[in-house]
């Protein structure tokens, strides 16, 4: 998983680990959570991977707009 960065030290997010079509978040609390385009829609995991690269805003944008939307396993 690749460090967020996270530059005013505020964020929820710690890391992240994108895939094609999915992104793999882990909090703050150490626990991850897989959105995928099939959970939560190929616009917002793009979205998502942006923001994880940018390092900011990823968090506030989860608890906007996806943020029950992770997959749940098979």
């Amino acid at each position: 998983m690749q460090p967020y960065r996270n530059p005013d030290g505020h964020s929820g997010v710690a890391a992240y680990e994108l895939g094609p079509d999915w992104i793999r978040v882990r909090f703050a609390s150490g626990r991850d959570y897989l959105y995928s385009a099939a959970s939560a829609g190929a616009g917002h995991v793009r979205n998502m991977q942006i923001l994880a690269q940018a390092g900011e805003g990823l968090a506030t944008y989860i608890s906007k707009f996806v943020h029950d939307d992770y997959d749940r396993g098979p």
